[in-house]
């Protein structure tokens, strides 16, 4: 049984790091074969801090049971709108209005049509259409049925009209056997879209440009110059940017990391691959994030087979000329234009806020992120980080804490610089 809190008047700001923590969200579960990957949205959303309640339609208890749902929860689970002890209080309504957030996973075509005709006849569209609170889809069926001309109304009617929000579907072999659209988006993937629903947007409108990985220098086509950057501060920068409302496009090196869902991936190689991608991407970005490791040199030469070991003997030279310097180009580029605002990355190994002083004045920036990549989680190939902040108005130190923690640090002093140019 739920016991009434009232309705929730006003929603807190939260912090984009961590949105979820503290929030009370409703996962609404349909009757598909997907219903099975809802338990591991639920146990996700509850590892991250949410408060989670969960509603099933009678079809959906065919798939899963609200045992499974119950002990990933530890709260009872809304089924029945007839029931005499989650109805005595009016179960449905209390849910809908404490409710930051509804989750419909999977939200089938069934229960699309259903929302999209503003029925209220099972626990799940009863709760959908008492709320105030954002609803997000994550749409789960046949390839056949997902594609339908009626199918696609319905959602057109609830993202216009009811101004719902949706996640997925993905691509790629479903449980009936046809290859194409209708998986259930990712758990991972519906937990970021709930974060990103739940953060304020204080990018929204912007463009934001991030370049993120290691670039390699080919010598032969077996061997290149690189460096031991993974591209995972970049990625949380991207990720974290796109929460936040940005248009985020995102110029990754060589890397092993999954991209961040929602935003736009151009791959690159070379220093001077990364210097055509930026020539195109600059020109209409607002703001421009360079976490990009550079190589500073590459061979002179490109050998068109593999050099063996006998050809190049006990010692060899190899001849290195420059690569362009791209943050310098780019702070060159501003001439005495406000935007866009430009933030460099600084790895040192001593000296951190001089060095860092120095590349702000050299390079025309707005910010510069220094760390020191010889202290342990600080590196690189590390999920953690520990910045410093220096800019025109001083210097913040950002504590340790993972890279996506640290993403959302960095951006809040972005917001600042922005906010204080206008």
């Amino acid at each position: 049984m739920w016991v009434s809190e009232g309705p929730r008047s006003e929603r807190p700001t939260r912090d984009p790091a961590q949105p979820l923590r503290g929030a009370r969200v409703v996962v609404g579960v349909a009757g598909g074969i997907a219903a099975y990957k809802a338990a591991e949205l639920v146990r996700l959303l509850d590892k991250a801090g949410a408060r989670v309640d969960v509603a099933m339609t009678a079809r959906a208890q065919k798939f899963v049971g609200p045992m499974t749902f119950q002990a990933l929860t530890r709260r009872p689970v809304f089924t029945d709108l007839f029931s005499l002890t989650e109805e005595a209080t009016i179960g449905h309504i209390q849910l809908a209005d404490q409710a930051d957030l509804i989750v419909i996973a999977p939200a089938t075509a069934s229960s699309l049509a259903r929302l999209a005709a503003g029925q209220a006849d099972d626990a799940v569209t009863a709760i959908v259409l008492a709320t105030k609170a954002p609803v997000l889809l994550a749409p789960s069926m046949n390839v056949n049925m997902w594609s339908h001309p009626l199918t696609q109304a319905n959602l057109v009617r609830l993202t216009e009209v009811a101004r719902y929000r949706v996640v997925g579907p993905g691509d790629g072999f479903l449980a009936c056997r046809w290859t194409g659209p209708g998986r259930l988006a990712e758990p991972a993937d519906i937990v970021e879209a709930a974060a990103h629903v739940l953060s304020p947007q204080d990018l929204a409108g912007q463009r934001v440009v991030v370049t993120a990985g290691p670039t390699y220098e080919a010598i032969d086509p077996a061997r290149f110059i690189g460096n031991r950057s993974s591209g995972k501060m970049g990625a949380a920068l991207a990720a974290a940017a796109q929460r936040r409302g940005a248009e985020v496009t995102l110029l990754l090196g060589p890397s092993a990391i999954r991209p961040p869902v929602g935003v736009t991936v151009v791959a690159i190689e070379t220093a001077r691959e990364l210097q055509a991608a930026l020539a195109t991407a600059a020109d209409r970005a607002d703001a421009i994030i360079m976490a990009a490791a550079v190589a500073d040199y590459r061979p002179a030469g490109v050998a068109t087979q593999k050099l063996k070991r006998g050809q190049l003997g006990q010692t060899t030279e190899l001849a290195l000329v420059a690569n362009p310097d791209l943050l310098a180009e780019l702070g060159a580029r501003r001439g005495g234009a406000p935007t866009p605002l430009l933030i460099g990355f600084a790895a040192e190994t001593q000296h951190v806020v001089d060095n860092a002083r120095a590349k702000l004045a050299a390079k025309r920036c707005d910010l510069i992120v220094a760390n020191d990549v010889s202290e342990p989680g600080a590196g690189f190939a590390v999920d953690t980080n520990r910045v410093t902040l220096v800019d025109a108005g001083g210097v913040t130190e950002v504590p340790a804490g993972s890279k996506a923690e640290v993403a959302h640090r960095i951006l809040d002093r972005v917001v600042a610089l922005r906010a204080a140019r206008r």
